[in-house]
């Protein structure tokens, strides 16, 4: 099994506070997170690293300089006690293609969607991506994301720590490995309460989120 899954483009470590969760993240790793930007409308902001070529890790957060939200904001962060890993996301080299082949495979992920934010330096990134079921409890099948022709995160000048490992526990692995392999990436996977964890190498050792 792979310890990074195939086609990985981001990993989720959501919080109910992004500033005190940014500001641990760098006591415990020893590099500090740079402002990834704002969600207009869903409440929320981030902060990113590098996790090595073309992957990074997305802290988010709620955003109090927006308004409240209509809805829920991503990723359950308004229900979360605490920072957590709730998903993950793959970057196909077709996302419609993938789609559609992973319907053929008895997988729906779902229709893509267009979303956006603003940098610190104000451009604008847009990208598509499918829906992920994570909230309260996490998600071990990723969502599909396309960045179009927008700057990918990646490489963007971030601070980066290199990814040893991603892994989940889930109650029945073999029924996540056959929805993983229908979306063309697979995940090492051990029997349990489900959850998602990673491990990154960093100037302090190699230290594990989740």
């Amino acid at each position: 099994m792979n310890a990074i899954p195939p086609l990985l483009d981001h990993l989720v470590l959501a919080t109910p506070d992004l500033d005190a969760t940014v500001a641990d993240f760098a006591r415990r790793t020893g590099v500090t997170p740079a402002p990834g930007g704002a969600h207009p409308g869903l409440g929320t902001r981030n902060h990113l690293v590098g996790l090595g070529g073309r992957s990074y890790l997305e802290l988010i957060g709620p955003d109090p300089e927006q308004p409240e939200p209509a809805g829920p904001r991503p990723f359950g962060v308004d229900r979360l006690a605490k920072p957590t890993v709730p998903a993950w996301a793959i970057s196909p080299p077709d996302l419609d293609a993938a789609i559609t082949g992973a319907r053929t495979r008895g997988v729906d992920p779902g229709p893509p969607r267009q979303m956006s934010r603003r940098t610190p330096d104000g451009t604008v990134l847009r990208w598509r991506l499918t829906d992920s079921d994570a909230g309260a409890v996490p998600d071990p099948v990723p969502f599909l994301i396309d960045w179009g022709g927008s700057l990918h995160p990646a490489a963007s000048g971030l601070p980066v720590i290199p990814l040893l490992a991603v892994s989940a526990s889930v109650p029945d692995p073999e029924a996540v490995r056959a929805r993983l392999a229908a979306l063309g990436t697979s995940l090492d996977l051990t029997e349990g309460p489900t959850a998602l964890s990673f491990t990154v190498d960093t100037p302090n050792g190699p230290v594990v989120f989740g």
